[in-house]
């Protein structure tokens, strides 16, 4: 349908939001990438409640969700920035892969255990 935004750009959406995340709390790709790390998506929802015409402006919620695992989750709230509807909800899974020999990383990296402890989260 013409003159609304096309369903997958919501997902280039939550990456915007994870991008903005990661240099507000310094957990930036580059930072993962750095410390010898990839971080690929293995899992990604996304409910849609309503649409975007293209002359729409939306809101990126991002927010990390702590776990255990060595994993980093995010959920994801787009807003209608005129209206403040809510359009999607979403959330994504991502795995640590060295990157020397992308070897999928079974426990959390020492740069991630220290970053949670910076944010207070251990």
């Amino acid at each position: 349908m013409l003159g609304v935004v096309w369903h997958g750009n919501y997902i280039r959406y939550f990456e915007d939001g994870r991008e903005a995340f990661g240099k507000q709390y310094g957990l930036g790709y580059m930072d993962v990438y750095n410390a010898g790390y990839v971080v690929p998506i293995v899992n990604v929802n996304c409910d849609y409640k309503r649409f975007l015409k293209y002359e729409d402006r939306v809101i990126i919620e991002t927010t990390y969700t702590p776990t255990e695992s060595a994993k980093i989750n995010f959920t994801y709230r787009l807003l209608n920035a005129q209206t403040g509807e809510l359009i999607v909800k979403g959330s994504t899974v991502q795995v640590f892969v060295r990157r020397d020999n992308f070897e999928l990383q079974l426990t959390n990296p020492d740069f991630f255990m220290d970053w949670k402890q910076q944010q207070g989260l251990i």
